[in-house]
């Protein structure tokens, strides 16, 4: 087991990851270079319907100092009929076509997210700051420190009334109880207030979380049966305490061989999920995902594809 509690995110995380990581209904392809200099340049692509995103992230180390620039580009195709009046605030992002009597606009949407990371500038803490163009407003710092009895990340909003966001973590690698709040300093409210508790043994993972201001309640659960085959069962109930209704997810996986592990999942609303990943070469992984609402048999099962490449 890792030592200490870790960040507050970490809590029931490993459940998480068992129940969601890897299902997707889109189609994503990404590939991953790496320069001479040791520069690491990923690339990737997502179609959701008609929305199409890219993205090219760069990133460069350099001691204990990583730094990510993304340039992160979305597009969306939309119909027009004459006379029209478009809904477009920067025609400089837009391709317009005429078919006919129609116009067809293709509005792209360019943004430029940098992350500088400063890893232990002292044992334990981690430094990051990043901000995003050409939104003025999303600078932000956050400082990150762990220590074997406790963990702690907060960030501060680079503006005149930043959101201030605090979480905290305590106890060990067994136990731990923590906290997660952000303060709107500008309208002087809390925007979040969050509370979690864990509990870790060599193979059961317990998590509780009060999310929503007290409006939810989570409980999860991991259990590694067998770890030569990654084999695992987990669930999560989460219960909204102003619509009283409860949703209640179970998943396991297992690995098939060294390189091919199967999901599968299924919820108290008959929606039942599945996939299968193949790492054909080292770090780089195919998966196929589907999803089928079993109330509604008659609507089109959901499917999804990625494939992501690394040298």
């Amino acid at each position: 087991m890792a030592k200490g509690p870790g960040l507050y995110t970490d809590i029931g995380k490993k459940a998480r990851d068992l129940l969601y990581k890897d299902y997707n209904s889109d189609h994503k392809f990404t590939i991953t270079t790496y320069s001479p200099t040791g520069v690491a340049i990923t690339s990737s692509a997502v179609k959701k319907g008609d929305l199409f995103l890219a993205d090219v992230n760069t990133q460069l180390k350099n001691k204990n100092i990583t730094t990510d620039i993304k340039v992160d580009t979305s597009s969306n195709v939309s119909l027009f009929t004459f006379p029209v009046q478009l809904p477009v605030a920067n025609l400089w992002q837009a391709t317009l076509t005429v078919v006919y009597d129609h116009l067809i606009v293709v509005l792209l949407v360019y943004q430029l997210f940098t992350t500088v990371t400063v890893d232990e500038p002292c044992p334990g803490l981690k430094t990051i700051l990043s901000f995003k163009v050409p939104d003025q407003r999303s600078g932000k710092l956050e400082l990150q420190y762990l220590h074997d009895y406790a963990g702690v990340s907060s960030s501060v909003g680079l503006t005149a009334n930043p959101i201030v966001n605090f979480s905290g973590v305590v106890g060990t690698n067994v136990v731990a109880l923590g906290t997660d709040v952000s303060f709107d300093t500008k309208e002087g409210n809390f925007t979040k207030c969050n509370a979690g508790l864990s509990f870790t043994n060599a193979d059961l993972i317990a998590a509780l979380t009060l999310n929503d201001k007290g409006e939810t309640l989570n409980a999860s659960y991991y259990h590694s049966v067998r770890p030569l085959t990654s084999t695992a069962v987990g669930g999560e109930i989460s219960h909204s305490f102003s619509t009283n209704e409860n949703t209640i997810t179970a998943g396991t996986q297992h690995s098939l061989d060294p390189f091919t592990t199967v999901k599968a999942r299924v919820n108290n609303f008959g929606k039942v999920s599945a996939l299968i990943q193949h790492e054909w070469r080292p770090k780089s992984l195919f998966t196929i995902s589907g999803e089928v609402d079993t109330k509604a048999i008659d609507k089109t099962a959901k499917f999804g594809l990625a494939l992501a490449l690394k040298p």
